[in-house]
């Protein structure tokens, strides 16, 4: 029921992702007299879905607490979340308040052992095909743990959607070198670098125009700059669309030139159209939910419900639990290491200590 258009756009979207994956079957949760409609103007598509009828729907400006509030156990978007919850469903994906689709998603499903918080990862294009970022505005603010925690998941992500082996992670900072950057930041390169994982390459620190140039597969940083970057590089796209339409119609002749490129200028404007790159993922979560942009068209969601699909065939929650439990251990043994190392260094420092005690 969420997003700019509701089911008139998602229900369609569905057609187009059940044509690319016929093994795929739809609950859809949402208030009857406004689904049925839409899916019978898809034969296909309602014999491969269910309709949960509910009555609340959360509003788009709803405020997180007040959906929470309002919407638990019985609104269209509780119910999809937990879906996932109870095995009904896989995947949850909505085109919703993003608010209080985080807040439901983390009272519902609750994060994965060992995960503080969650973050929300994006699709981002790159002169090199797509890399993954995250944090893009769950979590304001973020220790060191959080940040290797968002990059063990984040590589997760880019092993089930990128199929990359090892993928090259880098921490956003304001300068590649060593010495720049928060504290926390750099304590995050430090414990990456000497945990040495085997399904991470980490590559350093990365800067803004990095993102564009896709120099790493996995981007990692805290909510509040990655939203920003995130928000900044939608509106960049915009302007030039923006530029170029007015450009394009500003004399005959360049009218005349852009109908020969018109293919080109298309492809380019899907490119640079964040609801083409469709579906921010919730990870941390004892469940996948994903995101859709509230803009989406058609395509748009199909991109979203085809991330999901994906994300499922690889078993991305095995891989991010397997991982992060095997960073937790990789540290305690390092911690382990480095107490035996300071009591086998100041014997004395130690009697002293227990005599103290």
């Amino acid at each position: 029921m969420g997003g700019d258009f509701g089911p008139a756009v998602l229900v369609p979207g569905a057609a187009i992702s059940l044509e690319r994956h016929p093994e795929l079957r739809f609950l859809f949760f949402g208030k009857q007299e406004f689904v049925a409609p839409e899916l019978e103007k898809f034969p296909k598509l309602k014999a491969a879905s269910d309709i949960v009828h509910c009555d609340v729907a959360v509003r788009m400006d709803d405020k997180p607490s007040q959906a929470l509030r309002q919407g638990r156990w019985k609104s269209s978007m509780w119910k999809a979340i937990e879906a996932v919850k109870t095995g009904d469903a896989d995947v949850c994906v909505s085109a919703g308040n993003t608010g209080a689709l985080m807040a439901m998603s983390r009272f519902c499903l609750r994060t994965m052992a060992d995960i503080e918080r969650p973050a929300i990862a994006a699709i981002w294009p790159t002169l090199r095909g797509e890399s993954i970022v995250l944090d893009v505005g769950a979590t304001i603010g973020a220790d060191a743990q959080q940040l290797v925690d968002f990059s063990v998941m984040g590589a997760a992500m880019a092993r089930a959607l990128i199929e990359t082996r090892k993928p090259l992670v880098g921490l956003l900072n304001v300068g590649v070198e060593e010495i720049k950057g928060q504290e926390e930041v750099k304590e995050a390169g430090r414990l990456l670098r000497d945990a040495d994982l085997p399904g991470i390459e980490y590559h350093g620190f990365v800067e803004g125009d990095d993102l564009g140039k896709g120099t790493v597969d996995v981007v990692v940083t805290e909510g509040f700059s990655g939203n920003i970057a995130l928000k900044t590089a939608e509106g960049t796209a915009r302007q030039i669309g923006e530029y170029l339409r007015a450009t394009m119609s500003h004399t005959w002749m360049a009218r005349l030139g852009y109908l020969f490129a018109r293919g080109a200028f298309n492809r380019l404007r899907d490119k640079m159209d964040p609801r083409k790159v469709n579906g921010g993922v919730f990870l941390g979560l004892n469940g996948i939910v994903i995101k859709s942009h509230g803009g989406a068209d058609g395509e748009g969601f199909a991109a979203a419900l085809d991330m999901g699909h994906d994300m499922v065939r690889n078993q991305l929650l095995s891989k991010i639990e397997r991982d992060i439990k095997q960073f937790h251990r990789r540290q305690g043994r390092a911690s382990d290491f480095s107490r035996e190392e300071e009591t086998a260094q100041s014997p004395e420092k130690d009697e002293t200590a227990k005599k103290t005690s």
